[in-house]
């Protein structure tokens, strides 16, 4: 297979990992800004989009240059994995939409905690009514960590996260616990939202955000944050009688502090990755819709972006 990517970044690294990982051969290129871009790992530097016929490509660039490369991809009919969030606007949205749509385009939006093992158990219950939503109370999630820790011997203050023109923001960093949250209970009837950017770290993109969404019998409450230091990624969620934990960073779950109801001991974040990566080219094979085709993703990304 011939794959194209664009951005060569530490998520482009990881998909590229992913694809390694898969017992099939590939030959990886690299869309690169000029001649002089470092070379990685067997991969192969193109400068332009030409007329190289490609299997898929993989967006994996900051989220503000989106929308040039779906585009121009799309007029070429290369399927598309596009790295989440799948652009910045709902204007860009619709009109990438509506091409898509024309050009017939396999496209899947990576949301790779959707292979997640603890995330994966608690759909496989909803599914089969062993978790039933009518006996929800009350869902927190919350995704809090240090955005000065992400990227070490980086200066954080130039990476795209924490600039509002390079499309950077915790809304859209960590647009994985709204898209899951609807994954798991479905679209909510109605929500609100609060962005912010007040915090001690003194950037200009959305530092924290809180997200309220309502449902029949219960609400939704999803925190996220750059600015803990001492990371936490869990769902809370409350029924009538228990409480469950769902440790994301420790893959647990855990029933009112106390029982363990699941645990992964061998599981790894790279897993994800490797997973969504052999789903995404086993539906091109088989020439089926991928899940959280960039139609799909319209629901997560309204609420991400709700009152911009």
């Amino acid at each position: 297979m011939r794959v194209l990517i664009i951005g060569l970044g530490s998520i482009a690294k990881k998909h590229i990992k992913a694809l390694r990982s898969l017992k099939i051969k590939f030959n990886i290129f690299a869309l690169r800004s000029s001649p002089d871009s470092s070379e990685f790992e067997d991969v192969i530097n193109v400068y332009d989009l030409g007329d190289t016929v490609y299997d898929f490509a993989i967006i994996s660039n900051p989220t503000y240059l989106h929308y040039k490369y779906i585009k121009s991809l799309t007029y070429k009919s290369i399927p598309l994995f596009i790295e989440k969030p799948p652009v910045d606007s709902l204007e860009n949205f619709n009109e990438l939409s509506t091409l898509i749509s024309k050009k017939d385009i396999k496209t899947y939006v990576a949301c790779n905690l959707r292979f997640h093992s603890c995330l994966i158990f608690l759909k496989e219950k909803i599914e089969s009514k062993k978790i039933k939503l009518s006996e929800i109370n009350e869902i927190n999630i919350y995704c809090g960590s240090y955005l000065p820790n992400w990227r070490p011997n980086v200066d954080f203050k130039k990476i795209y996260s924490a600039n509002k023109s390079m499309g950077g923001g915790v809304h859209l960093d960590l647009f994985h616990e709204i898209d899951y949250a609807l994954w798991l209970f479905g679209k909510p009837k109605s929500y609100n939202s609060l962005r912010r950017s007040v915090s001690t770290l003194s950037i200009d993109s959305i530092d924290y955000a809180n997200y309220i969404l309502q449902y029949e019998n219960f609400t939704t409450s999803i925190i996220l944050n750059y600015f803990r230091k001492k990371p936490k990624r869990q769902i809370e969620i409350l029924f009538k009688d228990e409480i469950w934990v769902v440790d994301l960073i420790n893959n647990t779950i855990v029933v009112d502090n106390n029982n363990l109801l699941f645990e992964d001991k061998n599981f790894n974040m790279l897993e994800t990755y490797k997973s969504q990566m052999k789903y995404f080219i086993n539906c091109l094979e088989k020439r089926i819709n991928p899940m959280n085709s960039f139609e799909d993703s319209l629901s997560s990304l309204e609420i991400c972006l709700h009152n911009e």
